[in-house]
């Protein structure tokens, strides 16, 4: 897998818009019931994330918000969400109206520099169109030590079933040294690595270099 490669702002407009509507359109079909075996996996998502109790905690690509009930269990300070639908965001607030929202890319989100312990990219990593803004901008989002999940609650093959059944580009989910290569030019080192049938789940951690 090579490095991120530049995207046109006129292709990443066309890309957030056929999600937009897709997503727009499908919402409801995000709420539990989940399938079996799939909120067992979302717990040891939200561990891998090592909240402590006080945490700034993002959901990058947030929808309706199934991770948000599990991360609460940590008793975070703060937890915001983002994401790219709105009737996505419109019903996470229904669920969980304590939940700071934001419709936008996470490439254009504004939060204060090294405000967030910890961000969750829940089965979104793949729909980034662009990589390079997003992880620029997540590093500075971050504290130094803080942490980044990338993951799936059904592995990365999940997104191979995806790619020809929706109208716009889905990446993969990298091997460990890949990440490695990938992440380090944005301050991350990688961390806990599981990469199972049904799981996948890349910690990166704030590089201590970094600063």
């Amino acid at each position: 897998m090579a490095p991120f490669e530049p995207i046109s702002d006129e292709k990443i407009t066309e890309i957030n818009k056929a999600q937009r509507e897709l997503f727009d359109s499908l919402y409801h079909l995000f709420e539990p019931p989940l399938p079996e075996g799939v909120p067992e996996r979302l717990e040891k998502i939200v561990a891998a994330g090592n909240i402590s109790q006080d945490d700034t905690v993002l959901d990058i690509g947030s929808g309706t918000g199934i991770l948000i009930p599990i991360i609460e269990k940590y008793r975070p300070s703060h937890i915001y969400a983002c994401d790219l639908s709105e009737k996505m965001l419109v019903q996470l607030r229904k669920n969980y109206p304590y939940v700071k929202t934001f419709f936008a890319d996470v490439r254009d989100l504004k939060l204060p520099q090294g405000n967030v312990d910890v961000a969750f990219l829940n089965a979104c990593y793949p729909n980034i169109a662009d990589k390079v803004g997003a992880f620029t901008n997540i590093s500075k989002m971050i504290k130094h030590e803080g942490r980044v999940v990338i993951s799936h609650p059904m592995g990365k093959k999940f997104i191979f079933f995806l790619k020809d059944r929706v109208s716009f580009p889905l990446d993969e989910f990298p091997d460990k040294r890949t990440a490695m290569e990938l992440f380090k030019p944005f301050g991350f080192e990688v961390g806990t690595f599981v990469d199972e049938s049904e799981l996948y789940i890349l910690v990166l951690k704030k590089a201590e270099s970094d600063v």
